[in-house]
């Protein structure tokens, strides 16, 4: 499917890339606001800052779908990741900072969102479930790593900074916990950047829902501050947001050898 881009590697390691897409399709856009809010909140460059991966054989899923379209990490259900605390759902109607997706009345109604659930949502977890099967068949155990990145600063849905690497594992339910702690080991070695587990995110539906320790699934989810890799205005606006990836960025090497670790 041309929305979904799959990099079939041997090594025992998926990396599942959900929110970096941009892509709009045009029978939806009469209904949206503006292209740019609707973009606003992907995670910007990850392709390109974990294109290193394929080196090290990964196999890489993304979508190229925005997430604004349908969220593929949220719980098809409807029910809230994190109960009590401020998100978005499978098919938001708000930007990050509140702001409307949609034009009045425009927004997707139950029909709509369960045809973009159909079309989208679920060929990428069929994706991912059929990768997680084949490596199985290859490795006693693999790593599913689901890669995020938000701006530093979103009062709606946390107080202050944000860390440069947060780590999510459902508090160890989706992850082995010596995988866990080797990451955060390599994350908090850099005095230049700071680093929490199971904090503010502790993991959206893709590492809740696969994450299977006990039957060889290690899954952990990585949310970047942006700020570890590009400039973050003050205030994104159409002309400033978003900034470029910057080259060379000093998190480029973590990464690698985060994801170095997680191999056999």
């Amino acid at each position: 499917m041309s929305f979904i881009s799959i990099r079939q590697g041997s090594a025992p390691l998926i990396l599942s890339i959900p929110h970096a897409g941009t892509e709009l399709p045009e029978a939806l856009q009469p209904a949206l606001v503006s292209p740019w809010l609707a973009r606003k909140d992907a995670d910007w460059w990850l392709p390109e800052l974990y294109a290193f991966a394929e080196a090290l054989d990964a196999t890489i899923i993304r979508t190229k779908i925005s997430r604004t379209i349908i969220d593929v990490n949220r719980d098809p259900s409807g029910a809230s990741l994190y109960p009590g605390q401020a998100t978005t759902g499978l098919c938001p109607t708000e930007t990050f900072d509140g702001e409307p997706l949609y034009r009045a009345r425009q927004e997707p109604d139950d029909t709509e969102i369960l045809l973009r659930r159909v079309t989208y949502f679920d060929p990428y977890h069929e994706a991912i479930a059929a990768e997680i099967s084949r490596l199985r068949r290859m490795h006693h155990s693999i790593v599913l790593y689901d890669c995020h990145s938000i701006r530093s600063e979103i009062p709606r849905f946390f107080p202050g900074i944000l860390p440069n690497f947060n780590l999510g594992t459902n508090d160890d339910n989706a992850c082995d916990p010596t995988i866990t702690d080797r990451v955060a080991a390599i994350c908090g070695a850099d005095p230049r950047f700071t680093s929490v587990v199971n904090g503010r995110f502790k993991g959206g539906y893709i590492t809740r829902h696969y994450g299977n320790p006990i039957d060889g699934i290690n899954a952990i989810q990585m949310e970047l501050a942006c700020r570890g890799y590009m400039d973050e205005p003050g205030s994104p606006t159409p002309v400033n947001w978003p900034s470029p990836l910057n080259t060379p960025t000093p998190i480029l090497s973590i990464l690698n050898t985060i994801l170095e670790s997680l191999l056999p």
